[in-house]
């Protein structure tokens, strides 16, 4: 497998950005679309399903989400249903743990009578037709017998958007869905994938009447293996990007925004993550006017470029999946055109045959310490605090900062009830922050350590020195 990734899977959604890359640089999309999956599942034996046709419609599928998906779908991921059939239906089971009993505690706490016991065996055994996977059965029984065999996408899910539709296919509910793009990595077969926007990319670069800017995320310093962050910025302008722009620059300015709406509200919480936004406007919707009412990062940084110039075309390049759902809310449209993941700048890289290790590094020299380190849990944090020192506040400033949507619902609840004691939350959906990301090229334990070294090799020693107007 290719060291780049971490999972078959990853290099498989590669394998089909590249080759649809490729066909878009060269203008032979309709040529190539039914071609492309014969040149990625190869020869005519099968190797992660039962049939090579099976592995190659299933290829088609991704194809269509990497040029755009079904528009009918207004998620910005989408399930394959082809790809979903190898998952158990899941549920509550019966384990071989069940002594059979005569107490039956099992089944006086099932509420829908699912449960009857086997003649020969005495065993418990679970009704599907009957059983609402209430658990309550699993939790009287004192042998633990009974477990909850979940599908990964289920248990990625901390809102549980997803479940079983009636084809036994994983569905996922757009009105608790927070976008946070956890199944799409999680799950084992690949059946949820990001719609991706690398083919709007690519005729952007080769139609380009006006300027094309790509702002990176201060993440992309754990990402690239092959190459530095100077070399991987070198080849997105051999690309065809006119400028690339860091997203921790927007960082620094939303820092100190948020230091001084801090100051007036009191109590606030962070508009960095879409997903943590989301979250709160879902499932806290009392909580919605503590959000900072500052665009995100990326969108800030955005919001100073179409200003200098208007029609010029911008493009965010980061982890998240979230970020795709971030430009399409209405405070957002019109400031960020397009969003790529890391996982598609490599193979649109890749696909221009670009090889990074052979270039001269760009060094970017927009943003601070404080705004780089945004890419980690904490980071916003540090950065708040910074600012008010800078702007000789003596708010007294009582942080909290969490990962991770349990994490966040936690903070959130004690929020909401009011037994906070704290008045600034950073939240951040992926564990350890941007650099945990469901779009991160590998996904291996990322070190704070990494970010905050990136953040010293920053021109910019403070927040104020930082945020003077975009060149």
């Amino acid at each position: 497998m290719n060291e780049k990734f971490d999972t078959a899977v990853q290099e498989l959604k590669y394998k089909v950005l590249k080759e649809v890359a490729i066909s878009a640089f060269n203008d032979s999309l309709l040529e190539d679309y039914s071609e492309i999956p014969y040149k990625i599942v190869t020869g005519n034996v099968p190797t992660f399903r039962d049939s090579i046709d099976k592995e190659r419609m299933i290829v088609l599928s991704r194809i269509k989400i990497a040029l755009g998906g079904n528009k009918n779908i207004d998620n910005v991921v989408e399930v394959i249903k082809q790809a979903c059939d190898e998952c158990p239906l899941g549920g509550f089971e019966v384990t071989t743990r069940c002594r059979g009993c005569i107490a039956h505690r099992c089944q006086k706490a099932c509420p829908k009578d699912a449960i009857r016991f086997d003649a020969q065996t005495r065993a418990a055994i679970i009704d599907k037709d009957k059983c609402i996977n209430c658990g309550l059965c699993a939790k009287a029984c004192p042998y633990f017998a009974i477990q909850n065999y979940q599908r990964p996408c289920e248990m990625a899910c901390k809102v549980k958007a997803i479940s079983k539709g009636e084809d036994n296919a994983a569905e996922i509910d757009d009105n608790k869905c927070i976008h946070c793009g956890a199944c799409v990595y999680q799950c084992p077969f690949g059946a949820i994938m990001d719609k991706s926007q690398i083919v709007d990319v690519i005729n952007e670069i080769k139609n380009k009447k006006d300027k094309l800017y790509a702002i990176v995320a201060p993440s992309i310093k754990v990402q690239f293996k092959n190459g530095t962050v100077g070399q991987i910025i070198t080849a997105i302008k051999r690309v065809g990007f006119d400028r690339v722009y860091e997203a921790a620059l927007g960082a620094d300015m939303v820092a100190y925004k948020e230091a001084k709406e801090l100051e007036e509200k009191g109590v606030l919480t962070s508009s960095c993550c879409p997903t943590f936004v989301t979250l709160i406007e879902k499932k806290y919707p009392a909580l919605k006017d503590k959000i900072s009412t500052n665009l995100s990062p990326m969108a800030t940084i955005a919001q100073c470029l179409k200003e200098k110039e208007p029609n010029a075309k911008v493009v965010f390049i980061g982890p998240c999946v979230a970020k795709k759902s971030e430009i399409k809310r209405d405070e957002y449209k019109g400031i960020v055109d397009y969003v790529l993941t890391f996982e598609e700048l490599n193979a649109l890289i890749d696909a221009r045959g670009i090889d990074a290790t052979t270039l001269k590094e760009t060094n970017l020299t927009d943003a601070s310490y404080f705004g780089r380190i945004f890419g980690r849990s904490g980071g916003l944090k540090d950065a708040v605090t910074q600012a008010l020192k800078e702007q000789g506040s003596t708010f007294e400033f009582k942080p909290l900062s969490v990962d991770g949507i349990d994490n966040c619902n936690t903070a959130l609840t004690k929020l909401r009830v009011g037994v906070n004691d704290f008045n600034f939350l950073e939240g951040m959906a992926c564990s350890g922050g941007c650099i945990g990301g469901p779009c991160c090229l590998t996904h291996e334990i990322r070190d704070k350590v990494e970010m905050d070294k990136y953040g010293k090799e920053a021109e910019k020693t403070t927040i104020k020195e930082a945020i003077v107007e975009v060149k």
